[in-house]
């Protein structure tokens, strides 16, 4: 039973969100997602090139999808690991302003009633990636690996400008270069 009295704070993991952002605004977000304690599920890397098995495949096809569920969404850049996902993804309300993400916001009442000021809004890169976590981890228990799961959070940066996006497509696409090196760091 969750009881905010006994926490008072003292349990507060710190966001690593930008102050101030609206993650629904318009704008340019690179995204790592992370296995569970980074087990090795969507394939493996040989001669700096990554192989896709079956699960890296469903990722591979949900992210396809992104954009056409939801068309304020455009992939720009992406790569999946053995045991994560880089993505570069753009939140364009010009697209369709009418237009709401698959996730509703959750609706709290009663004692938790606060809950709902800390579900995701529509629309926000908080709720994109919720919902593509969710449907990537049904297909991949639906494909027999029932003990997938994620890590908790994602990594999330906000691309400013034109350098910083080209350095970050830059370490997207030689990833897999480093993956013998890297695989483990946190």
């Amino acid at each position: 039973m969750f009881d905010e009295e006994l926490f008072q704070e003292k349990y507060k993991i710190e966001s690593t969100r930008l102050p101030h952002w609206d993650y629904s605004d318009s704008g340019l977000y690179f995204i790592t997602i992370c296995t569970k304690d980074r087990i090795e599920y969507f394939g493996r890397i040989k001669n700096e090139i990554m192989f896709l098995n079956q699960y890296g495949s469903i990722i591979c096809q949900e992210i396809y999808k992104t954009p056409l569920i939801r068309k304020n969404v455009i992939i720009d850049e992406f790569i999946i690991m053995p045991n994560h996902i880089h993505l570069i993804l753009e939140i364009d309300n010009t697209l369709n302003k009418y237009r709401r993400d698959e996730a509703s916001p959750r609706l709290y009442v009663g004692k938790y009633s606060n809950m709902s000021k800390i579900s995701p809004k529509p629309n926000s890169l908080s709720s994109i990636i919720g919902s593509l976590k969710s449907v990537i981890t049904k297909r991949i228990h639906q494909n027999g690996l029932i003990d997938f799961q994620w890590q908790s959070r994602f990594y999330d940066h906000v691309i400013r400008n034109e350098e910083d996006l080209y350095r970050i497509k830059e370490y997207i696409r030689t990833n897999p270069l480093y993956w013998y090196r890297d695989r483990n760091k946190k």
